[in-house]
């Protein structure tokens, strides 16, 4: 079964792709039940697609009237996660994520900035598919704009009106929720706590409070459509239903969105698919937690929000995409600069350990080194994939997957490191010409040589990549360049420039050989608070950025 995961630990390096590899069919110890969490339901469900090796997933996309806050990374973000875990289980995914471009805030904004609705919805759908792409989240099979359904928005509105679940007035149509028993069926709430939506004013003309507009009347200077009930334009739910219908059918496997989203818009949603056609269903309803800030959710409407834009100004898109996947994508995540700095310190370790092994291993990849993979080593990358299946096929894991990934890096960073000392004890021992025969032989019994820890290296770099890549936090660029990329953003953080840094280096260089080491620790102390911390090698002082000490 697909579903299943069965993928062997990598033994070969592999490039960062445009979407994750796929599983191999080679048998693992105990095949998973990828079971994922069911808003619906409440509990964690073993998932089963439709059809067998297939999946149909649709994803509520953004309002573009405005640049994208990391509440929107967030959500973005866990999806592109789950999209990349199902095709490296061997799914072929069809994901839909919308564009809602016609909406009372893009109607107000670009009124109050003098262009169209059309230019200002596009202009900003440009700028997200930007900091999607800087994310690294991969394009979905489709992303429809609403403007462009509205022939099958108001099909579905005759058909919800055919069957007695609608009522038109004056050029309005509405959602009867007294004719929909099921209603609230998916956030669980009492009707007499139901409100209008948050986009929707109070109408007194409603025969319920809690109907929603599926059709709104034209309005003097807004856009409009011809329609059976006159000019107007969708409301905001039935978008939603009209273009899930239309390219994944009328019962399909996910749907997922912000926890926000559960009530009104997918309750909404799933009201009006069914009153239209009673065999619509949703296998699985995923949700989102949000970013808060100060305790409260961070959004558009309250200004309390960062853009996508303002973080990456400041931290590598590869440190918000790993302080995202952080915590798991069901909990809410706590904004702060701390938590920002920490995922900066340890995304930079990642790539700086990977860089540290391609550098090691360049001049011996032409070698075929053909000894076996390390005992030690062979058991650790296999108890690392196992762990990783079990971890991402429990409803995705992330935070458990990523903190697993250290001993990786560990068992990286001390083969590079008994390497280095082997290989200076041969060269010694080659000078002094003491490289006699029993020496040798006790030499090979008790340690490993050189080809080993190749090996070994070769073998926990590929495991190490190819998990990054299925998560889509290998970077698109070399290492090097994102580490210089990394190093950049943390001066800018620290308000220096390079060459004001390598100054004060300097100036410390001057301080110590004079001696002067209360000056000397001064420097390197003031830089570390500012998060740069200063290295003494044999052939001079590096820096690398680190987490701001206090």
């Amino acid at each position: 079964m697909a579903e299943e995961a069965k993928a062997t630990p990598s033994t070969t390096v592999t490039e960062e792709a445009q979407a994750p590899p796929p599983a191999t069919t080679a048998e693992a110890k105990e095949p998973r039940q990828l079971v994922l969490f069911n808003s619906m339901t409440k509990s964690k469900e073993p998932f089963q697609p439709r059809v067998e090796g297939k999946v149909s997933m649709y994803v509520c996309g953004v309002t573009p009237y405005d640049f994208s806050h990391i509440g929107h990374a967030r959500a973005y973000v866990a999806f592109d996660v789950l999209y990349r875990y199902l095709k490296f289980l061997g799914y072929e995914v069809e994901y839909v994520r919308n564009f809602t471009d016609i909406d009372d805030k893009i109607i107000k904004r670009a009124n109050e900035r003098g262009e169209t609705v059309t230019s200002l919805s596009s202009r900003f759908i440009n700028e997200f598919l930007l900091d999607m792409t800087e994310l690294q989240c991969l394009p979905p099979t489709r992303e429809p704009r609403v403007t462009d359904h509205i022939e099958h928005i108001i099909e579905l509105i005759t058909k919800i009106m055919e069957n007695g679940k609608a009522y038109a007035m004056e050029g309005d149509v509405y959602f009867s929720v007294d004719s929909f028993p099921e209603y609230l069926s998916l956030s669980g709430r009492k009707l007499d706590q139901n409100q209008a939506g948050a986009r929707v004013a109070f109408d007194t003309r409603k025969r319920n409070p809690a109907d929603f507009a599926l059709w709104k009347a034209a309005k003097e200077g807004e856009p409009f459509w011809d329609s059976p009930w006159g000019r107007g334009r969708p409301g905001w739910h039935i978008e939603c239903s009209a273009m899930s219908a239309h390219y994944l059918g009328h019962v399909f496997d996910i749907h997922g969105g912000g926890k926000d989203l559960i009530f009104p818009h997918h309750e909404n949603e799933l009201a009006q698919s069914r009153a239209a056609y009673p065999e619509s269903e949703v296998k699985c309803w995923m949700h989102n937690g949000f970013v808060n800030k100060d305790d409260k959710k961070m959004a558009k409407s309250d200004n309390n929000f960062f853009t996508i834009r303002d973080i990456i100004a400041l931290y590598h898109p590869m440190a918000l995409r790993f302080f995202l996947m952080r915590t798991h994508y069901r909990s809410d995540v706590n904004h702060s600069d701390k938590a920002l700095e920490i995922a900066s310190d340890r995304v930079y370790y990642i790539y700086q350990t990977l860089y540290d092994c391609e550098e090691v291993l360049a001049i011996y990849r032409e070698e075929g080194i053909s000894v076996p993979v390390p005992a030690q080593e062979k058991i650790m990358i296999e108890e690392h994939h196992e762990q990783f299946l079990d971890d991402m096929s429990d409803d995705l894991k992330t935070t458990d997957v990523l903190d697993g990934f250290m001993n990786l890096l560990k068992a990286i960073n001390s083969n590079l490191t008994d390497l280095k000392k082997l290989q200076q004890k041969l060269e010694q021992q080659i000078k002094k010409k003491q490289q006699q025969k029993k020496q040798q032989q006790k030499q090979q019994q008790s340690q490993k040589q050189p080809a080993d820890h190749i090996q070994a290296l070769i073998t926990l770099e590929a495991e190490l990549k190819d998990k990054l890549s299925i998560l889509g936090l290998m970077p698109p660029s070399s290492l090097a360049e994102v580490l210089k990329q990394l190093k950049e953003k943390a001066l800018t953080r620290a308000g220096l420039t390079e060459e004001e840094l390598q100054e004060l280096i300097e100036q410390r260089n001057v301080a110590r050989k004079n001696k002067q080491f209360e000056v000397s620790d001064g420097i390197r102390r003031n830089l570390a608070t500012k998060g740069v911390s200063l290295m003494d090698e044999p052939t001079g002082t590096v820096w690398r950025p680190c987490e701001p000490e206090s």
